[in-house]
């Protein structure tokens, strides 16, 4: 099926925010997408408004849309509620999620996995969002579900230090991760929910310490902080 002009739109701007080609806080010109899009600015400013009501975008007054930030307040809270979230959604999951939901989970592991073989950056971090993704719709909670979607999309942007950081060792938790997601699989497919819940937790904590590091990223080296107080050197000097 044909997607139209507005669906690819939307899909594309969505992948751009989560794979940091357009970064937190961003502002997006409005004449550049209709043109890129073929689209008038009525049908754009639609698609502007889904991704604001779904959290990729704010929309402001006389400023335009920009990319939601990821400000202190937001990390915050990101730490405080991930893992309530996580564990919740994958108890609803291994309780309902149908034959269908199972089939579009394993598509997505499938995906991820391929992405992994051949070293695909963008691709680990939108089929790892998809997977995650997935398992909202089982949960099916009207409440959980959007909170889900939100915290995924700062989740996702951030997982760019976890697929990065220092090679052999990313290397080794992207393969675990990958494993992770079969034990899920596994587990919801079994219906267990004890089960899912532990491993979803495990899996929060694989990619945990690595988030962290973008809200406090390593210390300068030794000889940048030197060049920096070479200048008190020189006015102590001066001084005397």
């Amino acid at each position: 099926m044909k997607t139209s002009k507005k669906e690819q739109a939307l899909e594309t701007i969505k992948q751009r925010v989560l794979t940091m080609g357009l970064p937190p806080g961003a502002t997006l010109d409005e004449t550049l997408l209709a043109d890129q899009f073929g689209l008038s600015r009525t049908p754009l400013r639609e698609v502007l408004q889904r991704l604001a009501g779904d959290g990729y975008l704010s929309l402001e007054t006389n400023r335009g849309a920009t990319v939601s930030s990821m400000d202190l307040n937001t990390m915050r809270s990101f730490f405080q509620s991930a893992p309530m979230i996580y564990a919740a959604i994958a108890r609803l999951a291994a309780d309902q999620a149908t034959t269908s939901q199972l089939d579009a989970l394993k598509k997505a592991q499938s995906a991820f996995r391929k992405a992994v073989k051949h070293d695909k950056l963008n691709d680990m971090v939108i089929y790892n969002h998809r997977f995650h993704e997935i398992t909202g719709t089982m949960a099916a909670s009207t409440y959980l579900s959007p909170s889900l979607g939100r915290l995924l999309i700062d989740h996702t942007r951030m997982s760019y230090r976890f697929y990065t950081n220092d090679q052999d060792a990313s290397r080794t938790r992207i393969m675990e991760a990958c494993d992770q997601h079969d034990e899920m699989i596994d587990a919801i497919e079994r219906r267990e929910p004890a089960r899912a819940v532990d491993l979803t937790l495990k899996h929060w904590e694989l990619s945990r310490r690595e988030m962290e590091k973008y809200v406090t990223p390593d210390p300068l080296p030794n000889d940048a902080a030197d060049f920096l107080h070479a200048g008190d050197t020189v006015r102590e000097v001066e001084t005397v």
